[in-house]
């Protein structure tokens, strides 16, 4: 591959590299950037169904840095309960881990809404997302993305991959809103291979969740300049078309690499 994953940026923000590049003023100057969620799903998100769901707190994990991780709640999700989830015809299954870390500003329903919307971008490939393995974190020193710590957290829950981790922030140089980690990009930190982190200044959340998707399953960090199209450098709400080719690719190296199942 040419290109490793890598991240989004957004009209109105210039940088020297690819994605979006922030002052360092911190979370709380940051905070008024806030997500955007897809109108009219939040209410109808909320009754999605759940094969397994475990509300319990369980023993702190083991973090290399004897910081605690602990699993606060535990859900199994039916992908089907997710509204435009199911493609018509759908050659492959997605199943996802996520993770949603407390005390980062992110709640429960916006994370189901923005992951609704997302497999709805995802269907025009045929992809249908099969179930979402959903854990709620406390994990106080692992809050943000940041190489180092970030290793240790994902070395420590081990989720479904791919994994979303939605944090508060990031501490990485040069700073994006959201980061997809590959095969390519991985390797001083294989912990965190197949994951996309998503800081809660991520505009567009569906849109932001399916283009770093792709940089991921198809193993690429390629943008394009076509009008419309999903993986545009630029975050828009109407940036949402993938091509045949841009399928096919994720279609063939996300099976490859064990992260897509097909139907057949």
């Amino acid at each position: 591959m040419s290109t490793s994953p890598r991240s989004l940026t957004r009209p109105g923000r210039s940088s020297r590299k690819p994605g979006l590049q922030r002052d360092r003023a911190g979370p709380a100057a940051r905070g008024r950037v806030g997500v955007a969620v897809v109108a009219g799903r939040g209410r109808a998100r909320r009754r999605v169904t759940l094969l397994l769901l475990a509300l319990l707190a369980s023993a702190p994990l083991a973090s290399h840095s004897g910081a605690p991780v602990t699993i606060v709640a535990r859900e199994r999700l039916d992908g089907a309960a997710f509204d435009g989830a199911t493609p018509t015809r759908a050659s492959h299954r997605l199943v996802l881990g996520a993770v949603v870390l407390e005390a980062t500003g992110w709640t429960r329903d916006e994370v189901l809404d923005g992951l609704g919307a997302m497999a709805g971008l995802l269907a025009q490939c045929g992809i249908r997302l099969d179930a979402v393995d959903l854990l709620t974190v406390d994990a106080p020193a692992h809050l943000d993305l940041h190489t180092p710590s970030s290793r240790r957290l994902a070395a420590a829950l081990d989720p479904p991959r791919p994994t979303l981790y939605f944090v508060r922030d990031t501490r990485q140089q040069p700073a994006f809103d959201a980061e997809a980690v590959g095969r390519g990009n991985s390797r001083t930190r294989p912990e965190m291979r197949d994951s996309v982190w998503v800081t809660r200044a991520a505009p567009d959340l569906p849109i932001v969740l399916a283009h770093e998707l792709v940089h991921v399953l198809a193993n690429s960090g390629e943008h394009v300049a076509l009008p419309g199209n999903l993986m545009r450098e630029a975050s828009d709400p109407r940036h949402t078309q993938l091509t045949g080719a841009q399928c096919a690719a994720m279609l063939e190296t996300g099976t490859g690499h064990g992260l897509l199942i097909p139907t057949e």
